[in-house]
Parts: C-alpha cells; sequence; structure tokens
C-alpha cells in the first residue's frame, strides 16, 4: 500500500499548524506510519494462512477466522491513520480557498493566507475536534471488536461447520499484542496533544478578545477624559472672559459719561462742583 498521499498531506499541514500540531504530526508520521509501513504490516501479512485450527472439518477455520476477527486488526489500523489524518484536509482547503480569493481579486485580502485568525482558527478548532473524535472512536472500536487489546495464544471456536468446540492457533500473540499496545499508547498521546492544543488556541484567542476589548476601553477612557479637559478649558476661558468684561465695563461707562458731558473738564465747573 503507498502513503505517499499522507506524507504529502500532512507536509502540507505541517506549514499552517502550531508547534502543538507540529509535533502531532511528527507523531503521527515517525511513530504511526512509519511504524506501520516498516514493521507492523509485515507482523500481520499472512496472519489467515498461519491461523490454525485441530480440525480437518473444510470451511471451519474461515468461519472461526471470521468469527474472531470480523475486521483485521492491520486495515483497522491503517483505516484510522486515513480517517485521523483526513479532518486535516479542511484547513488546507481552507487556506487554498484564502489565495484563490486574492488571486481573483488581485489584492491582499489577508494578511497571511495561513494565519490561524478569524474563519480559518474556526476551521482548525473543527479539525482538532474531528481527529480527537475519531482517535477515541476507533479506540472503542478495538477494544470492542476483539475483547480488549490483548491477542490470545488460544481460542476456543464453536461456530459451525465446526463439529465441536475446536482450538485455534493465532500467530505471533505477543508481537501483535506489543503492537497493539503501541497503538493504544500513540493513539493516546495524539489525543492529549489535540486537546492541549485545542485549549491553547481557545486561550489565546479569549486573551485576545479581552486585551482588544480592554485597550478599546482605555481608549474610549482616554477620549472621554480628553473632551472634559477640553469642556473644562473652554468653562474656564468663558470664566475669565467673563470677569475681565466686568472690570473693564466700569471704566469704560465713566469714559463714555466724560464723553457726554466735556464741559465737567473745565475748571469752573469744578469749581462750582465743589462749593455745591
Amino acid at each position: 500500500m503507498s502513503w505517499g498521499f499522507l506524507r504529502d498531506l500532512l507536509s502540507g499541514v505541517n506549514k499552517y499548524s502550531t508547534g502543538i500540531g507540529r509535533i502531532w504530526i511528527a507523531i503521527v508520521f515517525i511513530f504511526r506510519l512509519l511504524v506501520y509501513a516498516v514493521a507492523a504490516e509485515n507482523v500481520w501479512k499472512y496472519e489467515h494462512n498461519e491461523f490454525e485450527c485441530n480440525t480437518k472439518q473444510p470451511g471451519c477455520e474461515n468461519v472461526c477466522f471470521d468469527h474472531l476477527f470480523p475486521v483485521s486488526q492491520i486495515r483497522l489500523w491503517a483505516l484510522q491513520l486515513i480517517i485521523v489524518s483526513t479532518p486535516s484536509l479542511l484547513v488546507v482547503f481552507h487556506v487554498a480557498y484564502r489565495e484563490t480569493r486574492e488571486k481573483r481579486h488581485n489584492q491582499k485580502l489577508y494578511k497571511s493566507p495561513g494565519k490561524i485568525d478569524g474563519g480559518l482558527l474556526c476551521t482548525y478548532l473543527v479539525s482538532l475536534i474531528l481527529k480527537t473524535g475519531f482517535e477515541i472512536v476507533f479506540l472503542v472500536l478495538f477494544y470492542k471488536l476483539y475483547n480488549g487489546f490483548k491477542v490470545p495464544h488460544l481460542v476456543k471456536c464453536d461456530m459451525k461447520p465446526c463439529p465441536t468446540a475446536v482450538d485455534c492457533y493465532i500467530s505471533k500473540p505477543t508481537e501483535k499484542m506489543i503492537f497493539l499496545y503501541f497503538l493504544v499508547a500513540t493513539s493516546g498521546l495524539c489525543i492529549v496533544l489535540n486537546l492541549s492544543e485545542l485549549s491553547y488556541l481557545i486561550f489565546r484567542y479569549s486573551i485576545k478578545c479581552y486585551l482588544k476589548r480592554y485597550i478599546k476601553k482605555q481608549q474610549s477612557s482616554e477620549s472621554d477624559c480628553h473632551k472634559l479637559r477640553t469642556i473644562v478649558s473652554k468653562r474656564k476661558k468663558s470664566a475669565e472672559r467673563t470677569y475681565t468684561i466686568n472690570r473693564i465695563q466700569p471704566i469704560s461707562l465713566s469714559l463714555r459719561s466724560q464723553s457726554h458731558f466735556p464741559f465737567r473738564k473745565c475748571p469752573v465747573y469744578s469749581v462750582l462742583n465743589g462749593m455745591a
């Protein structure tokens, strides 16, 4: 099976991921994809041929194998890798949509098409939720289908057309169990990383919104203070102007009275006024 498309997908998503997201990609690529392709696939390669039951009844081994393994463990592992990596396509498609939109309008519509903000942030959060959900669903499937994560050496089978309860032997049970435990451990680690990245992005967005509101509130408060200072300054100037006018007004009245009665400046008038 060729995994080139999944490798290209993960390398494309790596450009638009956070630090935690890049760690998730590294774990998926190195500890899950490469381990599957290099080692695990060979362990389950001949699982049907190496499955043996102590009976010669035709069809008994096939029926027992199908009953014990309704879905091959290695194929379910491969399906898990594909499904878990698929939500990352949402981020790639959203970035491609942004780039196409900028080309169509021939102008810069975003600071950076790959920057996680606005609609791309929502898409990224949805992809994280989907990846976490798929991981949990597949772990539950593994547990329910195979009655846990252990691989027994010997199983009893009494399915028809087996004449009686027969003993069936699974090949390489210890090696398979180790790989299954490794699968569970890496899946659990990926779930923790997804939840951590989800919490980090929500926390960062909340802090960003809070700072925007705080700065806006501070600017509004400074604007109100400036308006208040302007009003006080205008009132102060108006009061000073009124005070100046009130001081100048009596002087102007006295001058005006002298201009109406110019003979008051006459010495005779002064003498007569003194005698009176």
